[in-house]
């Protein structure tokens, strides 16, 4: 095998709801499994790739394998009414607008956002809401660059599904660092910055970068701590 095979073999490949069924992994589980992963996964977000498939989830201990049950949605993560009527929908292969409305129902009965944290710990700059921020802890304030909202493997005990789920009421995101920029600069109590996601991880170098190069300015001295929420290495 040369060594670009191995290469292909080995690249990057990341799936999600609507590649369930070209998964061959897949076919270990029974009828009633797949229809309620199905379910679970149309509300909750399901993201997995080929390392996760391949090296870490043992396909001849399902469904109890502890990282299948980390990666792939479980029927209890939904009440019981709402997932026999999402099931009903699967098996009768609805999959437009009476699900879609159903999808959004059951999402904001899951407290997406709680303790109003779009609400009440966002920061302003001149009065405006600075998008993508949040500042909930004095010494701390967490970015959501809009690229690193996204992880290579989602896992069901995420409380930050909201960011996944393509609704843009729920998320947290900034195209940009300038306003976060000015708001530091105009807060020297902060000495730790957060970009999180998501996984930042998930963004290229350059714009990893163009992220981070900004908040190393001179006039951010107080801001002694940038960190990278991610567990790509792992």
């Amino acid at each position: 095998m040369d060594t670009q095979t191995v290469i292909d073999q080995h690249r990057f490949r990341a799936y999600g709801r609507r590649h369930l069924d070209r998964l061959p992994e897949i076919n270990r589980l029974s009828v009633e499994q797949r229809v309620a992963l199905k379910a679970v996964s149309s509300v909750l977000p399901f993201r997995v790739n080929d390392y996760v498939l391949r090296e870490l989830i043992d396909w001849d201990d399902i469904p109890n394998d502890p990282i299948f049950q980390l990666t792939f949605p479980q029927a209890g993560m939904l009440e019981r009414a709402d997932l026999l009527r999402l099931e009903d929908m699967v098996i009768r292969g609805e999959e437009g607008e009476p699900l879609q409305r159903l999808v959004h129902d059951i999402r904001l009965r899951m407290n997406p956002n709680p303790a109003g944290q779009k609400l009440l710990n966002v920061p302003r700059v001149d009065g405006e809401r600075v998008l993508g921020c949040q500042h909930k802890y004095r010494e701390t304030v967490l970015f959501f660059p809009v690229q690193g909202q996204t992880c290579h493997a989602y896992c069901t005990y995420c409380f930050r599904w909201p960011q996944f789920v393509g609704d843009k009421d729920l998320r947290f995101a900034a195209r940009n660092t300038d306003e976060l920029v000015q708001y530091l600069s105009e807060h020297d109590e902060v000495t730790d910055v957060l970009i999180t996601g998501g996984d930042p991880m998930v963004m290229s170098s350059a714009l990893l970068r163009r992220t981070i190069e900004p908040l190393l300015a001179p006039s951010l001295g107080h801001v002694r701590s940038i960190r990278i929420g991610t567990k790509s290495l792992s």
